[in-house]
């Protein structure tokens, strides 16, 4: 049975447990589970990393751990009960494990092995603490070192600052708001600031010496050298190197690394060296023969040195090779160093390159014992230490000296009957007072042991030798008495021998007659006379002598020998127990001398602070002595020495002295009776400040109050104690006299600021811990009663920059964080004063950090609601504080930020406390402090007041810049008690703010609060780590949500007011609801259905709800807010979870439920489509998705919602992606469309995007430029030659000429472009995606898609499959069913298709280049052909050609290619069925008309060889293959077929005449052929012959049988040159010129602004075994590059590119980046050769045509566009509506157009802006905007395009409108607002929208009109085409 546990809650997993029994839960060993129910061995839980999943497992497997149970039964929560730490490192190593892995797959190596070796440090320190077996200093530097680990692997992470105490989490609900803000402050202060360290410390280790010729052994010293002052200022260092340069005894560390400690802030400086001096150990001259001495010398060698300055920068263990030098002149050794520092290099030089000393240096910062922790690799060895000379700036109480420093200065001695100067040894002696000499206490250097005796180094030949050695003396305090040293002298002799002969010697006593230690500074020394070493053998001989100079009385006749000579030594004594001053050991034996302890007490200021301070127990001992021996006599006196003692330790020096003090008050102090005379003597002094001239010795006094309290409290303590607290109230009057005083000088007010304002200032510094002490003596209550009398009677009004305002609030400050404060009793009494100092500086705005310090510490005390008083407490603070309080932090949030660092952090202290401080102050209050806050405002004015000031808090709180970005823990906290703030005051918004009490300001400030609220990043729980997650969750629960209902609630409330608030709001809701939190969605869109509704009952629709709507989602879905579930919500027709309907079921129940769908749908559209956008440009490649999606986006801004300057944007952001990805041609025609709504006027334009503020001429003419430049790149160079025309127009217009020359040149080099230039022609594929995972602007959709530069089919499906990685590619080409639509995947089906030019005009001419005609066969596609042949019925095995019918598959795109993108959606899909005669007819006339296009080329000579024309007739002529048209006889002559099928006679003549012609054009191409063939193939064209003759025969035609038409020579230009007739006429090659025309009829003109193109027909194949006649079922020949590229047959497989045509590299194909140019304005060239038709030349009125119309040959008339206005007086116009019948619309614009726009780069206005060539002139009087807007009609004229048919010139008429049944181009098709073939199209000039354009000056004068004709002059008045009014962008 199971049963509920009661202490077995919490466990850890020992080991894995698959979980293979029924309802068994899987683990893993290190698991944490909760255990829920136990039974016989068994144990029922959950991991707690997944709460959801529960289930069984055995209890062996689990260790048991203690832990506390909140919330006991179905809802509890267990908690550990280990160590914080602990419960800290599971927690955050779990969620490091997670990131840590996403590092490696991030690549992110250094941080990931960082990582790792940080997290086994922290497991091994874990492991230390959970075993316990620590000290408690120690556990303690392992939590920190944890913590420190813990919070550098949080910052690298990003993660959270974790606020702690003691190396504990703090629970933020357990401690006040603003000592949770302090605890971050700190940590993040201290984590930003790193604390300057005072102490410094340098580690060295010395490696080897580097020198080529080293033989002898080295002695080095190292010492830190201070050049400013000219001394070391450290110890000496000492090593010993062998004769290979490497330390003697690597063994011992401690001999080659040592640390030069307790260096100071002031010895980091750029003049502080570290100084080596060598020694060679040898030789006494460096060379000389061994057999000359074997004595061994101390010999100069080099010194070598560097700045610390160097290693200031360094934080890591850095090698140095310093450069030896030498001294030049030996006897200036001791200055080397110098000389060297100083760069003196006369006198040292470089010993040599190869030399060199080799050393680590590295600096430490900090106190030695965190050196010891933070470096314990350095003192894992041992390291010697070198202490600094004399005490460190911070002397350490405790530490023990007693060190004195010897340096061997210099000599002077005589020759001693030498030849030659003496070479001087010097040896130091030290002998105790028994005449003995001391072992090892002569130290040389830190790093070797201390020696006997010390030699010193040997200066050749010098009598006057100096030193500069230094030796230091450790002499034990008791071994001190009766010590001297004795320096020897001798002479080394360089003789064979080598003896060192003794000739005098020299001592010192180190001790004086008086007992003072030998003091400090330089001793001359007397030389005595001594050439054996047994003279001194008795030291008691010589020590009668006298032994300097300075020590010989005046008038003593002792003589001395050789006086002359002498011994130069400075010592130094660092002690700790000894003193050199005379004063001092007076005063400390005054009981010796007592008639002299006036004079001792007097000398007492001048002593030295170190001498004090090393005796500070002795010296109060004797202060206190003398006070009870004479209180009377000397009180005063010693009073004024305490005094001085006591601010000497204020002293930073001295600083650390203070505890000794406290200990010695506390245990050592014994004066009982001291408080009378000390509180005497106190009383005395304050009732003279007023008084008194000069306050120093006064405000010395009250400086140390602190300690005087401290001894007078002491002093009453034993007292009272020894004589049963006795005269307790003498002492308490006493006391309230004393404050008597104070009060009254406190009390004094000065004029300005004067001496007594820093006495008072002074005082009031130490009067919180005078406070603190006398509670040890009174009760609270009466201490506080002195405090508040005190802080009161503080003047009130003092002057401005009065420095006693700051003093009194850092008391106030003091006194708050004092017990005195902390405890109610006090509390209460103290508070009333505190709110009133606080309020009047705040009330000032002056001195805010320290009154945010104050109510920061006031409020940091959690008082529990349950302790009496708290209420009033609370309530007291906020009636005083709280509206000054809020006005302050708007105040400080207002003013502009500081630029300098420092105050700048202080500016973010202080709104951080103060804002802290409000958060508290709420936490605390309740539902009736809040009804108390709330009626203290009597008029509405002032409590509207008071909740806008809280809401603009509580918005500037929620601000991402107020709390650095990993302060999370901070901000849940403000967001709690700012929920719970919101839920309080909206009764009070119900109760006050409605009905007729309405006010608009409240409202609208609240609801930006919640919705401010809610989107605030730090409450976005999808973004964090589940287990931040969970925490937040169980903490808090979803805030959103609990705010969100409140909105509703508070929605719900308004009413009718309503209406006032949907305009603001409509925006910010939109933006609460793109939260991806489904609750939040369910509780907040139904707002929008009353919104939409209160909208219809006022105004009747909604426009303006959908309006704000709109514009709102763009910006939001830019910052990537949104999803596919907010769409599906908004727009939900299935039901949905949650309280609310969808809105799309509510708005269905309204009487407007059409129009409100109509919105629903719209908003829902456009949200896809920014969906789709926004989830493209986050791959951040330029592909076809992307160009596609933000192509859709912008058709849906400009067509749905017309709104502009979206439009206008998104045209840029199409513009770049073009540039982008290279598609040159694409991104001229994006920005066509802006140019296109842009007129050529002199309004004005403001600055928009990157466009300068200029006129709309200026802007257009930078627009055609940047279009013309990118259509030059993308070889669209027909589309430039139009836009040089009409940027020429305008410069002719303006009288412009050079640029107008320009322009015309620029044009000419297209000419020459094109004719000259290679460009490829590009294929093009149908592309179908078919699923739900595909983007909505593609799902379900077909595409065609104009392919790269050489890209097949394979390549092209291999692209697309990569955009689309998890498409499937279909295999074959049948439409797919609704199964594949509606499946959850993504499919893909490609197959390429042909090109269906909608013009031949131009493809059909002879005599066309190639270069001219494959241009238009590519350009400007609407119609796309796919063939499938099949076989219907009984296929006939010997002639297939009789079932052969072909599927034809018709692809309408919505916008011709190219366009603004590579691929187009077909809007229109046609299939038709061509029965096998009319394909047989079809592949006749291809191959013919093929024929023909080779024979020409041939004649022409454009055929470089002639194998095409000779494969062609091959193919057609020879019927071993397919059997040629024999088949086709036999199939469709036969009269079996002529009269079963009787509807077909006229296909069947149509197919005889086709095989007449084709057999005509073979003659003639043989006839042509045998001129042109080759000697090598004259054999092949003879069989050709042969076999036309048989395949004439077959066909049953005789040459006398030919009709007329046919005989005649097929080629009219043949002799001449193409172009003497461009007007094809009937022939013997086009038999039938009526015929053709007649087709062409059945065509498509596109307009006058259509480039011509020819149909590229497509038929099934001769036969299926047709070789060279035909590659496929088109007939497409792969000879020739002139032949059309039809459509592969799909009876292979569409999907292979084996059947994509050739991609042949013609000298006309368009590359990819370009587009189709203008149309017919190539036509519109003034040319005075009279050779071109009338159609060819310019139809203007400035060039009128040269030929009368009389003159024109009009073999046939045909239909005339007639839809467009004339421009011009002389263009022909149709006489008849009935020549307009079956014409359809020639123009591809529609003539209402949206306002369009663009975006290029910056451009200037000039015409050469942008433009490579470079070749216009920058003085266009167009930009200059001095001329009148006329606007030149050359680039606005039409021309007939009636395939070169010219009708007679007439007067010319009004415009003919077209008939209202004239067919329409493409059904109701809209052609491109963009396409370049809208140039002569009727624009209007529309106002600027307010909102952006640019207000026109009134005031200038009318600018004189420009010497042209205007626009309604040019056209003769004649009234525009305008059928919908157009909008001209002003953008």
């Amino acid at each position: 049975m199971w049963i509920p546990t009661e202490h077995e809650k919490y466990g850890v997993v020992l080991a894995n447990f698959r979980g293979t029994v029924q309802h068994g839960l899987p683990l893993e060993i290190g698991d944490t589970v909760q255990i829920l129910e136990k039974c016989e061995g068994w144990y029922r839980g959950f991991i707690t990393k997944n709460p959801n999943l529960k289930g069984i497992f055995p209890s062996s497997y689990i260790h048991l751990k203690n832990a506390d149970v909140k919330n006991k039964g179905q809802f509890e929560t267990v908690i550990p009960t280990e160590d914080s730490v602990i419960t800290e490192i599971t927690m955050t190593l779990r969620d490091w494990g997670t990131m840590w892995k996403q590092l490696y797959m991030k690549n992110e190596g250094d941080l990931f092995h960082r990582l790792w070796h940080v997290m086994n440090e922290i497991l091994e320190l874990r492991q230390q603490v959970l075993v316990g077996h620590l000290t408690h200093d120690r556990m303690s530097d392992i939590k920190q070192h944890i913590t420190a680990r813990l919070d550098w692997g949080n910052e690298q992470l990003g993660l959270d600052l974790v606020p702690r105490r003691d190396f504990g989490m703090v629970d933020p609900d357990e401690i006040s708001i603003t000592e949770l803000y302090r605890l971050m402050e700190r940590r993040h202060r201290r984590r930003d600031i790193p604390p300057q360290a005072s102490m410094h410390h340098l580690f060295l280790q010395v490696k080897s010496m580097m020198s080529s010729n080293l033989g002898e052994e080295l002695d080095v010293f190292f010492s830190v050298y201070d050049s400013r002052e000219m001394r070391p200022i450290s110890e000496r260092f000492f090593v010993r190197l062998n004769k290979q340069g490497l330390p003697k005894s690597p063994e011992k560390t401690e001999r080659q690394c040592t640390l030069f400690v307790d260096l100071g802030s002031s010895d980091l400086r750029k003049d502080v060296y570290v100084v080596a001096h060598i020694f060679r150990i040898g030789r006494m001259v460096a060379g000389e023969k061994k057999s000359v001495s074997n004595t061994q010398y101390k010999r100069p060698y080099g010194c070598a040195v560097i700045s610390v300055a160097e290693l200031l920068t360094a934080d890591f263990k850095d090698d140095h090779l310093l450069k030896i030098y030498s001294c030049n002149t030996e006897s200036e050794w001791s200055q080397i160093h110098d000389n060297i520092i100083r760069k003196v290099s006369s006198r040292y030089s470089h010993i040599g390159s190869n030399t060199g000393l080799n050393v680590s240096l590295q600096l430490l910062h900090g106190d030695m014992e965190q050196i010891r922790k933070d470096y314990m690799r350095l003192f894992s060895r041992n390291v010697s230490i070198t202490k600094k000379l004399g005490f460190s700036d911070i002397i350490i109480p405790g530490e023990v000296r007693n060190d004195i420093y010897v340096t061997l200065e210099r000599g002077e001695f005589e020759k001693g009957g030498k030849s030659v100067a003496r070479n001087v040894e010097v040896t130091v002696y030290l002998l105790g007072g028994d005449g003995q000499v001391l072992k090892g206490l002569v130290c040389c250097g830190s790093g070797e042991p201390g020696e006997d005796e010390h030699r010193s180094f040997v200066l050749y030949h010098s009598n006057s030798p100096r030193w500069a050695e230094q030796v230091k003396l450790p002499i034990p305090l008791e071994m001190f008495h009766g010590t001297h040293l004795r320096f020897e002298l001798r002479h080394c002799s360089t003789k064979e021998k080598g003896e060192k002969k003794l000739f005098g010697f020299s001592f010192v006593p180190l001790m004086q007659e008086d007992g003072r230690p030998l003091p400090d500074g330089t001793h001359e020394l007397i030389v005595h006379k001594c050439e054996e070493t047994a003279d001194l053998q008795d030291p008691a001989r010589y020590l009668r002598l006298p032994s300097s100079k300075a020590s010989i009385l005046p008038g003593n006749n002792q003589t001395i020998k050789n006086s002359k000579e002498s011994f130069w030594i400075q010592s130094s004594l660092c002690s700790t127990k000894l003193t050199q001053n005379g004063d001092m050991l007076d005063l400390l034996k005054w009981r010796v001398h007592p008639d002299r302890i006036i004079d001792c007490l007097a000398k007492m200021k001048d002593i030295d602070g170190t001498e004090i301070v090393k005796f500070l127990q002795d010296t109060l001992d004797t202060l206190f002595g003398i006070l009870d021996e004479s209180p009377q006599r000397f009180g005063l006196k010693v009073f004024d020495c305490l005094v001085h003692v006591i601010n000497l330790l204020q002293d930073s020096k001295f600083q650390l002295f203070k505890p000794v003090m406290d200990n010695y008050i506390e245990n050592h102090f014994a004066g009982a009776l001291s408080y009378r005379d000390l509180i005497r003597v106190l009383k005395w002094y304050v009732d003279r400040i007023i008084d008194a001239e000069h306050q120093e010795q006064i405000q010395q006094v009250l400086k140390g109050s602190e300690y005087l309290f401290k001894y007078i409290v002491q002093s009453r303590r034993l007292y009272a104690a020894a004589t049963g607290n006795q005269n307790e109230e003498e002492f308490r009057c006493s006391i309230h006299e004393l404050f008597k005083s104070i009060h009254l000088f406190l009390s004094h007010e000065s004029k300005g600021i004067s001496p007594i304002t820093h006495t008072q200032a002074v005082f009031l510094r130490s009067f919180p811990t005078v406070c603190c002490e006398l509670l040890k003596i009174f009760s609270i209550r009466e201490v506080a009663n002195l405090a508040r009398d005190t802080l009161s009677s503080l003047p009130t009004l003092t002057h401005t920059d009065c420095p006693l305002q700051a003093v009194k609030l850092q008391c106030m400050a003091k006194t708050v964080e004092s017990p005195l404060y902390t405890n109610p009793e006090s509390r209460c009494v103290l508070l009333p004063v505190v709110l009133r100092l606080l309020h009047t500086h705040l009330q000032e705005q002056k001195e805010l950090v320290l009154c945010a310090n104050i109510l920061g510490s006031m409020l940091t005390l959690n008082i529990p609601t349950t302790e009496c008083g708290a209420s009033d407490e609370v309530n007291l603070i906020m009636e005083s504080l709280s509206g000054v309080l809020l006005r302050t932090i708007l105040e400080v949030t207002n003013r502009p930020q500081p630029a300098a660092s420092a105050l700048r952090l202080q500016y973010q202290d202080v709104t951080g406390e103060f804002v802290a401080c409000v958060l508290a102050l709420l936490r605390q209050l309740k539902d009736k402090e809040y009804q108390q806050l709330l009626s203290r405002f009597p008029t509405k004015d002032e409590l509207t007041s008071f909740l806008l000031q809280l809401f603009t808090i509580f918005r500037i709180l929620i601000r991402p810049d107020m709390f650095p970005k990993d302060w999370t823990v901070m901000r849940l906290v403000a967001n709690n008690v700012i929920i719970t703030t919101i839920l309080y005051l909206s009764d009070t918004l119900r109760n006050n703010f409605l009905n007729e009490k309405f006010d608009f300001k409240v409202w609208e400030s609240y609801f930006y609060l919640c919705i401010i609220f809610i989107n605030q990043p730090c409450l976005q729980l999808e973004m964090f780590p589940p287990s931040k997650r969970k925490k937040v969750l169980e903490k808090y629960g979803d805030m959103r949500v609990m705010i969100g209902c409140e909105i509703f609630s508070m929605w719900q409330h308004l009413g009718d007011y309503k209406l006032n608030l949907i305009s603001t709001l409509i925006g910010p809701f939109m933006e609460v609801t793109l939260v991806p939190q489904m609750d939040l969605r369910n509780v907040l869109i139904p707002i929008f259905h009353d919104m939409m509704d209160c909208e219809q009952q006022r105004s009747g629709n909604f426009k303006q709800v959908e309006a704000k709507l709109i514009d709102k989602l763009d910006g939001l879905m830019s910052e990537g807010k949104g999803d596919e579930t907010y769409r599906e919500l908004f727009n939900n027709i299935i039901p949905l979870f949650g309280p609310y309907p969808s809105l799309l079921k509510k708005i269905e129940r309204e009487t407007w439920r059409e129009s409100g769908i109509s919105n629903i749908a719209t908003v829902t559209r456009l949200m896809e489509r920014l969906l789709d956008y926004r989830d493209c440009m986050k791959i951040g490649e330029v592909d076809g998705k992307t160009i596609g999606c933000t192509v859709n986006l912008l058709n849906f801004y400009k067509t749905e919602l017309n709104k502009e300057e979206m439009y206008i944007r998104y045209i840029h952001k199409l513009y770049e992606l073009h540039l982008k990805g290279q598609n040159y041609t694409e991104a001229s025609y994006t920005l066509l469309l802006y140019d296109e709504l842009l007129e050529w006027t002199e309004r004005p334009l403001r600055e928009f995007l990157t466009y300068p503020m200029q006129s709309e001429w200026q802007r257009k003419e930078c627009l055609h430029l940047t279009i013309i430049h990118n259509f030059d790149r993308g070889k669209c160079w027909e589309n430039c030659i139009i836009l040089c025309r009409e940027l020429a127009n305008q410069y002719e217009t303006y009288y412009d000429y050079r640029n107008l020359s320009k322009m015309r040149m620029m044009e000419a080099s297209f000419y020459d472009k094109i004719m000259n230039q290679q460009r490829l022609e590009p294929e093009f594929f149908r592309v179908g995606f078919y699923g739900k995972k595909f983007p909505f602007f593609l799902r379900n959709k077909e595409f065609v898609c104009r392919g790269n530069d050489y890209e097949r089919l394979e390549a092209f499906q291999q692209r697309m499959l990569s955009e689309f990685p998890h498409a499937i590619a279909m295999q074959h080409a049948n439409m797919p069913d609704q199964t594949i639509h509606q499946a959850d995947a993504q499919y893909l089906q490609i197959y390429a298709v042909s090109p269906v030019p909608e013009n031949q005009d131009v493809l059909q001419r002879d005599g066309v280049p190639n270069n001219i005609k494959s241009f238009y066969k590519v350009n400007h596609i609407w119609r796309f052909r796919y063939d499938r042949p099949f076989h219907k019925g009984t296929k006939d095995k010997e002639n297939e050609f009789k079932s052969l019918w072909v599927e034809r598959t018709t692809l309408t795109l919505a916008q011709s290619l190219p366009g603004i993108s590579r691929w187009f959606e077909v809007e229109k899909r046609e299939l038709v069925e061509m029965s096998p005669l009319e394909n047989a007819s079809e592949v006749i006339e291809n191959k013919t008309l093929q024929l023909r296009t080779l024979i020409a080329q041939c004649q022409m000579r454009q055929m470089l060889n002639i194998n095409p024309l000779t494969m062609c007739l091959n193919g057609v002529i020879d019927a071993a293959v397919n059997g040629g048209l024999a088949r086709y006889q036999e199939a469709f002559f036969a009269k079996d077929y002529v009269s079963n099928h009787p509807e077909d006679g006229d296909k069947i003549t149509r197919l005889r005449e086709l095989m007449f012609e084709q057999a005509h054009i073979l003659e003639f191409g043989l006839a042509v052929h045998e001129k042109f063939v080759p000697q090598d193939m004259k054999p092949l064209h003879k069989k050709l012959v042969d076999q036309f003759h048989v395949m004439r025969s077959s066909l049953g035609i005789q040459p006398q049988e030919f009709p007329p038409y046919v005989r005649v020579s097929p080629l009219h230009f043949a002799n001449g040159s193409p172009r003497t007739c461009r007007t094809p006429v009937p022939n013997a090659i086009s038999p039938e010129g009526g015929r053709i025309v007649t087709r062409r009829r059945f065509g498509t003109t596109r307009g006058p602004l259509s480039y011509p193109a020819v149909n590229r027909y497509s038929s099934s194949s001769l036969s299926s075994q047709a070789s060279n006649e035909v590659s496929n079922i088109t007939g497409q020949s792969e000879s020739s590059d002139e032949v059309f590229n039809m459509q592969p047959s799909p009876s292979t497989s569409s999907l292979s590119s084996n059947h994509s045509g050739s991609h042949n590299v013609n000298s006309s194909a368009p590359s990819s980046n370009r587009a189709s140019p203008l149309p017919s304005d190539k036509h519109k060239h003034s040319r005075d050769n009279a050779c071109l038709s009338p159609r060819d030349r310019l139809c203007s009125g400035m060039f009128p045509s040269p030929l009368d119309p009389t003159q024109r040959m009009i073999p046939f008339q045909i239909p005339v566009d007639t839809s467009l206005p004339r421009c011009e007086p002389n263009l022909p116009t149709p006489e008849t509506g009935s020549l307009c019948k079956n014409v359809r619309s020639l123009s591809p614009m529609p003539t209402a157009r949206s306002p369009q726009k663009s975006m290029v780069p910056p451009l200037t206005p000039s015409p050469t802006d942008g433009l490579p060539l470079g070749i216009l002139a920058s003085h266009s009087p167009a930009r200059s905007g001095s001329y009148s807007s006329g606007i030149s009609s050359l680039s606005r004229c039409s021309v007939s395009e009636t395939c070169g048919i010219d009708l007679p010139l007439s007067d010319p008429p009004l415009p003919p409108s077209v008939p209202a049944d004239a067919p329409i181009r493409r059904g109701s098709k809209t052609p491109p607002p963009y396409s370049v073939y809208e140039r002569n199209n009727p624009r209007r000039a529309t106002p600027l929208p307010h909102s952006l354009s640019v207000p026109p000056s009134t005031d200038n004068p009318s600018l004189t009109a420009k010497p042209q004709l205007n626009r309604t002059q040019r056209i003769n008045s004649e009234p525009r085409h305008r059928p919908v009014p157009r909008k001209v962008s002003q953008l």
